[in-house]
């Protein structure tokens, strides 16, 4: 009787554990989740926590002349985001996360839908470059793109 009580407590153990660990990939995501979130709630640090002291930001822009990539300062994202004003909201809602893992690297691929004081803005993908360092996942480079149309989700 000992025995089932003590292995049935293992037992219990073990999925209490596993239910309280993340897997990467749910690493990766919380990341880039809590970088919304940040962002949402205009919390600066939190936004800058997600990124490594390095990471790049680029944008990828469509016009008639041609496609163009637009490159932006992690550095002046942050400030964006502790500047806009009080009443002013803003929401990428992600889609779907799809995630790749190698290692120390990740890749997660994004779709998104952006509003502005709940109204339709923009749509389009993130694509996320993640490394795991000492301090945990962090982002190492962003590229998105954004459009008008085609929104479908």
């Amino acid at each position: 009787m000992t025995k089932k009580i003590l292995l049935a407590g293992l037992f219990g153990l073990f999925f209490c554990i596993q239910a309280f660990s993340q897997t990467e990939e749910e690493q990766v995501e919380a990341v880039i989740k809590s970088l919304f979130d940040g962002m949402r709630s205009k919390n600066a640090d939190q936004v800058a926590a997600s990124f490594s002291k390095d990471a790049l930001m680029q944008t990828v822009i469509s016009k008639p002349e041609g496609t163009e990539v637009g490159s932006n300062a992690v550095a002046d994202f942050v400030k964006r985001i502790a500047t806009t004003p009080a009443e002013t909201q803003l929401d990428e809602r992600i889609l779907d996360y799809q995630i790749k893992i190698d290692g120390e690297m990740a890749a997660a691929w994004t779709p998104y839908h952006f509003y502005v004081n709940g109204n339709f803005s923009h749509c389009g993908v993130n694509s996320f470059q993640l490394v795991k360092m000492a301090s945990g996942w962090k982002i190492v480079y962003i590229i998105d793109t954004r459009r008008k149309e085609s929104c479908e989700g």
